[in-house]
C-alpha cells in the first residue's frame, strides 16, 4: 500500500479508537472497517497490528482497542544482568525503572508498552511491561560452552541476564571457547532460558582478531559488501573522463593540498588558500561521491544502511567499497578528481564576505600529513620546510587564518573540548603494545577550522533558500545535568552563571578556560562534556549549542558519512536548477528517515569504537597487574571510586576495598565519607593505586589503594 495512504488510514483508525467507535464487535468492527479501509478485513487488521507495534494504540485485557492513556507509555527496554531493566521513551526526562517481577518476558532492546506504577518513594518512576510490541534482538554473540547433550552461550553483552540454551543438533559443531553468533528461537520466560541455534562460528576466543570481530558482530555492523553492491562498484571507471568534467568549474590551476593522518586512505577533503589584498581566498574542496553513487542504487541503499564508516582500533569498516572510498572518490595526489567546492572570501576579522558553492574538477598538488605540517609550522623544521618550500607560505597563511577563525568562534562562545585523545598501538596479532596520547596540533586545528567554516556556510546558504536539507543540531544541555555540574565545580571553587535553568555556551567555555592547566582540567572538561546532549541529524535547523552557531551541517565527509552524501545531491540539483516541486516533495518525504537512520548508525559506530577501545585497554592492563600508578578520581558511586590514569585507562576501587573505615556515598556532594574518621574522597582528588585485577570478559579493571601512599 502507498505509504501516504497507509498513514492516512492509520490516523483515521486512531481517531475512531479515540472516539471509542471501534471495539471488536462484529457490527461496530464492520462500521469502522467500512470507514477506513473499504478493502478486505485482512488489510484492516494488518494496519491495527502495525499501530499496536508502533504504540499508537493499545489493547485492554478484554480485547478492546483504546488510545493509550497517560499511564501507558511506549519505549525501548534496556535489560540489566541482575534481572531488572529500564525503559527509554521519547519525551521522558528520565528512564523508567522496571522491577524484575514486572519485566514480563521483555528482552533487551525490545519495543514495549509499559504501565506506570503508583508513585514510588525511590529515585526513578517505576513501570511494568504490559505488551511487547516488537522484538529488538534476534541474534546474540557470545562464548560457547559444551554440556553433555547440549550447549549454552554466555552472551558478550553484559546487559543480557541469562545464558542461551543450545540444543546439540543446533550447535553447528561449536566447541568450548568458540565465539559464536546465535539466532534466537525462543526468548524464554521466568522458568525457562532463552533458546537459540548457532548460525556462525567466529573462531576461538583466543584467536587473533576474534575479540574485535565479536564486538562488530554484536553491534550487527555489516563487514562484507553484497554481490550487487560490489558489481556496481566494479563497473565504475577509475579515471575522470572528459565527459565527467563537462559543466564543472576547472580548479586544477589552484594550489591545493590534503592534510590527513599518515595512515588515512579515504581522503575526502582538500584545501586551497591564497590572499587578495588583506582578504583570504579559502577553498574547501570535497569529493563528489554522488557522481558515482546514484540515488536508490544498490550502492546508495547500502551506504544508507551503514550510515557511516566505523573506525575501530585495528580496522576500518567503510561505508562504501574500497574501489570508491580509497580509489576514484579519494582526493589522491596528482590525479583529476570531481568535487564540490565551497570558495569563500574571508576578511581579516574572520567574516565570510562572499562565497560560492560549485561543482568542480580539481587536482591535489601534495598529500600532506598532520605530522609534516606540524614540523613546518610549530617545530620550524629546516629539512621539512626545505622539502615543501613552495607550499610553506600557504601553510603560514593557513595558520594565520585558522587562528583568526578560532578566536572568532571563541568570542561568540563556542565550546572547544581539547582532550588528549589516545592511540592504542597493536602488534600484528592485535595485542596492545602501548597507549599513546594523540594530541591536536596546529595542522589538525587548521583542517578542523576550515571544515567547520565550510559546514556553517553551506548550512546557512540552504537554510535561507528554504529547501529540504539535513542539518547537524546540538540542543541546549539538560538543566538538571547543568545544575549537577554547577554543584560539582563548586567543590573546586569554580562557578558559572545560569538563567532560568539554562546556560550559555560561553559560560562552559569560560569554565574550560579557568581550569586550563590545572590538575582537575581533564576531569572537569569530561564532566562538562557529559552534561551536554548528543548532537544529531535533523531536518529542522535548531542550531548547534556547542559551536554557538545557528546553522550547521555535515558537508565535508561524503565518503564516510551518509548525511554529507545526501546533502551533496540536494546541492547539485539546486545548482543545476532541477529542484522543482516534485523533487522538493520527494526530499521532504525521505529526509526525516535519513536523518533518524544516520543518527542511529552514528551512535552504533561510537559505541562499537568505545567497546573495542575498552577491551584493548583492559588487555593492556593485564600486563601491568601489581604495578603502581597515580590517577584522578573521575567518578564516585555507591559501589566505589572510579580512577582515571594518565594513559586514560579507568578502573574501580570497590567501596569494600577502601581501608580504615566504613564509607558512605554522599550523592549530593559527589563524595565518599568515612563514617567514623570523616575521611573524604572527592571527585578530582589525586590518588595512588595498584592495579589489582582485570576482567577481559566484563571489560573492567580493578584497583586498590596504594598502601605505600599512606
Amino acid at each position: 500500500m502507498d505509504r501516504e495512504l497507509q498513514e492516512k488510514r492509520k490516523k483515521i483508525i486512531c481517531e475512531l479508537i479515540k472516539d471509542e467507535i471501534y471495539v471488536p464487535m462484529k457490527e461496530k468492527e464492520m462500521a469502522a472497517f467500512m470507514q477506513v479501509a473499504k478493502e478486505d478485513r485482512e488489510e484492516f487488521h494488518k494496519l491495527l497490528d502495525e499501530l499496536l507495534k508502533e504504540g499508537r494504540i493499545s489493547i485492554t485485557e478484554k480485547g478492546k482497542y483504546v488510545k493509550p492513556g497517560k499511564d501507558i507509555i511506549s519505549g525501548t527496554f534496556i535489560s540489566n544482568a541482575r534481572g531488572f531493566g529500564f525503559v527509554e521513551a521519547e519525551g521522558l526526562e528520565a528512564d523508567l525503572f522496571i522491577p524484575e517481577d514486572k519485566v514480563n518476558g521483555a528482552f533487551h532492546n525490545d519495543t514495549v508498552q509499559v504501565r506506570l506504577l503508583p508513585e514510588q518513594t525511590g529515585k526513578r518512576r517505576e513501570a511494568e511491561v504490559v505488551r511487547i510490541l516488537n522484538r529488538g534482538t534476534s541474534q546474540v554473540v557470545g562464548t560457547f560452552q559444551e554440556g553433555k547433550n547440549y550447549g549454552f552461550v554466555i552472551p558478550d553483552n553484559l546487559k543480557l541476564a541469562t545464558d542461551i540454551f543450545i540444543p546439540i543438533e543446533w550447535s553447528k559443531g561449536a566447541v568450548d571457547g568458540h565465539k559464536v553468533v546465535v539466532e534466537l528461537t525462543s526468548y524464554g520466560n521466568e522458568k525457562k532460558s532463552p533458546e537459540g541455534k548457532v548460525v556462525e562460528i567466529l573462531g576461538h576466543m583466543n584467536d587473533p582478531g576474534v575479540d574485535i570481530l565479536s564486538i562488530v558482530k554484536s553491534f550487527d555492523i555489516p563487514m562484507e559488501f553484497g554481490e550487487k553492491v560490489l558489481n556496481q562498484a566494479n563497473r565504475i571507471r577509475l579515471e575522470v573522463s572528459e565527459a565527467d568534467m563537462q559543466g564543472r568549474e576547472d580548479l586544477r590551476g589552484l594550489t591545493m593540498v590534503t592534510i590527513d593522518g599518515e595512515d588515512a586512505k579515504d581522503l575526502d577533503d582538500a584545501v586551497s588558500l591564497s590572499k587578495e589584498g588583506e582578504n583570504y581566498l579559502l577553498g574547501v574542496h570535497i569529493a563528489d561521491v554522488t557522481n558515482y553513487v546514484q540515488e536508490n542504487s544498490a550502492l546508495d541503499r547500502e551506504a544508507l544502511k551503514r550510515g557511516t564508516s566505523v573506525y575501530l582500533v585495528d580496522r576500518v569498516i567503510p561505508m562504501l567499497p574500497h574501489r570508491l572510498s580509497n580509489g576514484i572518490c579519494s582526493l589522491n595526489e596528482g590525479v583529476d578528481r570531481l568535487a564540490l567546492s565551497c570558495l569563500m572570501t574571508i576578511n581579516p576579522a574572520g567574516t565570510v564576505k562572499d562565497y560560492k558553492i560549485v561543482e568542480s574538477v580539481i587536482r591535489v598538488d601534495r598529500r600532506m600529513s598532520y605530522t609534516s605540517v606540524k614540523k613546518i609550522l610549530e617545530d620550524k623544521d629546516l629539512e621539512e620546510r626545505k622539502k615543501y618550500e613552495t607550499l610553506v607560505p600557504m601553510f603560514e597563511d593557513m595558520e594565520e587564518l585558522s587562528k583568526i577563525l578560532r578566536a572568532k568562534r571563541k568570542k561568540r562562545g563556542a565550546v572547544d573540548f581539547d582532550f588528549p585523545e589516545t592511540k592504542i598501538i597493536l602488534d600484528k596479532d592485535g595485542r596492545p603494545l602501548d597507549i599513546k596520547p594523540y594530541e591536536r596540533n596546529t595542522a589538525t586545528k587548521i583542517i578542523e577550522d576550515f571544515m567547520l567554516l565550510a559546514n556553517e556556510t553551506v548550512a546557512q546558504h540552504f537554510y535561507w533558500l528554504e529547501l529540504p536539507f539535513v542539518y547537524r543540531t546540538h540542543d541546549n544541555p539538560d538543566p538538571e545535568k547543568i545544575n549537577q555540574l554547577g554543584i560539582f565545580i563548586s567543590n573546586f571553587g569554580y562557578g558559572m552563571k545560569t538563567a532560568k535553568d539554562e546556560v550559555h555556551p560561553k559560560e562552559i567555555q569560560k569554565l574550560l578556560g579557568k581550569v586550563e592547566g590545572t590538575p582537575e582540567e581533564a576531569l572537569i572538561s569530561r564532566l562538562a562534556l557529559r552534561s551536554m546532549k548528543q548532537a544529531r541529524y535533523s531536518v529542522e535547523c535548531t542550531g548547534h549549542f556547542g559551536l554557538a552557531c545557528g546553522y550547521y551541517c555535515h558537508f565535508t565527509s561524503p565518503i564516510r558519512r551518509y548525511p554529507d552524501l545526501q546533502i551533496h545531491r540536494i546541492i547539485k540539483e539546486h545548482l543545476r536548477e532541477r529542484l522543482k516541486e516534485n523533487r522538493i516533495q520527494h526530499y521532504e518525504a525521505i529526509l526525516p528517515q535519513v536523518a533518524e537512520r544516520s543518527s542511529k548508525m552514528e551512535r552504533r559506530a561510537e559505541e562499537a569504537e568505545r567497546e573495542t577501545d575498552k577491551l584493548k585497554k583492559v588487555e593492556y592492563m593485564e600486563e601491568h597487574i601489581g604495578e603502581h600508578y597515580e590517577g584522578i578520581i573521575s567518578g564516585i558511586t555507591s559501589w566505589g571510586l572510579y580512577v582515571e590514569l594518565p594513559n586514560t585507562v579507568e578502573g574501580l576501587i570497590h567501596v569494600s576495598a577502601l581501608r580504615g573505615d566504613y564509607f558512605i556515598y554522599d550523592e549530593a556532594n559527589y563524595e565518599m565519607t568515612g563514617r567514623d574518621t570523616g575521611k573524604k574522597y572527592k571527585l578530582g582528588q589525586r590518588i595512588a593505586i595498584v592495579v589489582e585485577k582485570t576482567d577481559r570478559f566484563a571489560r573492567t579493571v580493578d584497583f586498590v589503594e596504594d598502601e605505600q601512599d599512606e
